[in-house]
């Protein structure tokens, strides 16, 4: 029963109407004579209240409400990835393209009321049925039935939804099919016959099932050593990146987005200044995945949702995300969702919980912040997926949270923090000091940095464990030693602490600082991260040693010569397939402090 009402009341996003029977909690319905979409979020008696995802200035008492009768949900098919959406999964390329055909001179404008299916109807793909499907045979949900190649980077596996099961009575053979063209035929039982089709949908609040959630052990590879050695992210991992305005949030979700070793991007901007997105519209389709060599574009979907549009779609837009997140996680692939930034979009929810009239929290905030963040970060993961063949993938979440003044006290931050395990504080003093990635490495911590250990053991160098901690140790050490140099400066200082704080400065200079914008020090491999940090680690051996021979650090540094500021230098001097040369300075470094004379402290 399709249910019909009136518009009572009308206060900025929020629309109240009566006579709405029969509604549904999250049901979808159309708003006013142009049919803005809405979201019931609130029913009381026959009232319906109504969060629009779409302007309603211009809207008036009595206009027609008309319900769905679905949830919100997402088509889920071949076409997604390379694609621009806003908050509710509306095609921003094609609805610009569809009002220029009707207006040209507002072809710039988003219009209100545009209907535009998020995957194109029209497009037909090339599908080929799976050698392990065939008429007869039983399927279940999440069953691989065929794949289709939607980018050169991305092989689409076509999947039974989650809720459908049965024997195949007919599917399509190998050749090209739009996204409604029927490709297979399903008999569920009770002579019902369930037809599917190159896509599906799926309700954005509700999880997608798996069969089994594990424990990330594989790290996420970002080429941003601060972040591999010292606080790594896990495949299936949660983290958060905090920090006040001009400390490089949004450049540091844009080198995760580039370079981290996942196979899909979803990078949402819920709330940011239009400028930000707009770089981001700009910059990602002229990027290079640096793992394939092909455009960063073929694995990357954005949704852009910024602070000049409608909040409630706002409010929308990291469900549809995680959404399509989960479906690609489903076919076997390793998903990374960056959001910048959550904490617009948790103003976004403080906005409507004022306009429902709820009591606020602490800042204004609804009381049940706690949980929506929790909901959220609880659907990342790495599991074992539903159907044959039997197949694993992950989403990793990571947002932004942009505290006002900095104050990683406030609610946003506060209780994202209880549902992460990775921490990366954006220091302002860093910042300010042109130190980028500005990431504190004192009040940043990582959760997974001793589950993804023995993949860098096996794969890269068992000693990662020992080096990180060695150089955690030599960092926190010099932290407490500030305070001492600020009194008395460093000549009232040991040796062995001189050497800290010497040691801290390379370490600092050399392997921590990174520039996003030099072709070499952009990104990092493995293998030469592992070097550099093995380099500092062995100086400093080697150093301590001579200075328990009492050779004075100066000593040293004057023994080392030009070889000291190389040091600093070879991370933006030496390319990541010339780790042999890290290696040689690392000996020859090594060598001449060994051979120093002894000397007087």
């Amino acid at each position: 029963m399709v249910v019909r009402g009136r518009i009572y009341r009308i206060s900025g996003p929020l629309v109240i109407a009566e006579g709405m029977t029969g509604a549904q909690m999250f049901e979808v319905v159309r708003v006013g004579e142009e049919g803005l979409i809405g979201e019931v979020t609130r029913i009381r008696g026959d009232m319906a209240y109504i969060q629009v995802y779409e302007s309603t200035s211009g809207l008036r008492p009595g206009e027609p409400v008309e319900g769905t009768g679905a949830p919100l949900s997402v088509d889920l098919g071949p076409g997604l990835i390379g694609s621009i959406f806003d908050g509710v999964q509306r095609p921003l390329p094609s609805i610009v393209a569809t009002i220029a055909r009707t207006n040209p001179a507002r072809s710039i404008f988003v219009e209100r009321g545009v209907t535009v299916p998020p995957i194109p109807r029209d497009k037909k793909w090339h599908f080929t049925p799976s050698d392990r499907v065939k008429p007869g045979d039983k399927v279940g949900p999440g069953d691989i039935i065929g794949v289709v190649e939607e980018t050169q980077i991305i092989q689409h596996k076509i999947l039974v939804p989650p809720n459908v099961e049965g024997t195949v009575k007919w599917i399509a053979g190998e050749g090209d099919y739009t996204i409604v063209d029927p490709i297979a035929e399903i008999d569920v039982g009770g002579g019902e016959i369930k037809q599917l089709y190159l896509y599906q949908r799926w309700p954005v609040r509700q999880p997608r099932p798996y069969v089994q959630k594990l424990e990330p052990t594989e790290p996420l590879i970002t080429g941003m050593r601060i972040i591999d050695l010292l606080f790594p992210m896990a495949k299936g991992g949660t983290g958060m990146i905090p920090g006040g305005f001009g400390t490089g949030k949004t450049v540091t979700l844009h080198n995760l987005a580039q370079w981290s070793s996942a196979n899909v991007i979803i990078y949402i901007g819920c709330g940011e200044r239009g400028n930000e997105m707009t770089e981001v519209l700009d910059k990602f389709p002229t990027y290079k995945d640096p793992w394939t060599g092909r455009p960063l574009m073929e694995r990357s979907i954005l949704v852009a949702n910024t602070s000049n549009m409608p909040v409630a779609a706002r409010e929308a837009s990291i469900y549809v995300g995680i959404t399509m997140g989960e479906y690609y996680r489903d076919m076997g692939y390793d998903v990374l969702l960056v959001a910048d930034s959550t904490s617009r979009w948790a103003e976004a929810l403080r906005e409507m919980a004022g306009r429902l009239e709820e009591m606020p929290a602490e800042e204004g905030y609804p009381s049940y912040l706690a949980s929506r963040l929790a909901e959220f970060y609880e659907r990342a993961g790495r599991v074992r997926t539903l159907g044959e063949p039997s197949r694993f993938g992950s989403v990793t979440v990571i947002g932004a949270v942009s505290p006002p003044g900095g104050d990683f006290t406030e609610p946003v931050t506060t209780h994202t923090r209880r549902f992460t395990k990775v921490f990366w504080a954006l220091d302002t003093a860093l910042a300010y000091s042109r130190h980028y990635p500005a990431i504190n490495w004192i009040t940043s911590y990582s959760a997974y940095s001793d589950t993804v250990a023995e993949w860098w053991h096996k794969n890269v160098d068992p000693r990662w464990s020992e080096y990180r901690q060695e150089v955690m140790n030599i960092l926190i050490r010099e932290n407490e030693l500030r305070e001492i140099v600020r009194l008395i400066g460093t000549e009232g200082l040991s040796e062995q602490d001189k050497l800290i704080l010497e040691t801290a400065r390379l370490i600092k200079e050399g392997l921590l600082k990174q520039n996003a914008f030099d072709p070499i020090d952009t990104f990092t491999t493995v293998q030469k991260q592992m070097a550099l940090m093995r380099m500092f680690v062995e100086f400093y051996r080697a150093a301590s040693d001579a200075v328990r021979r009492n050779v004075p650090v100066n000593k040293i540094k004057d023994s080392l010569g030009r070889m000291y500021s190389y040091m600093m230098r070879a991370r933006f001097t030496i390319p990541n397939d010339k780790i042999d040369e890290i290696d040689k300075m690392t000996r020859d470094i090594v060598n001449i402090i060994n051979n120093i004379g002894g000397g007087q402290a």
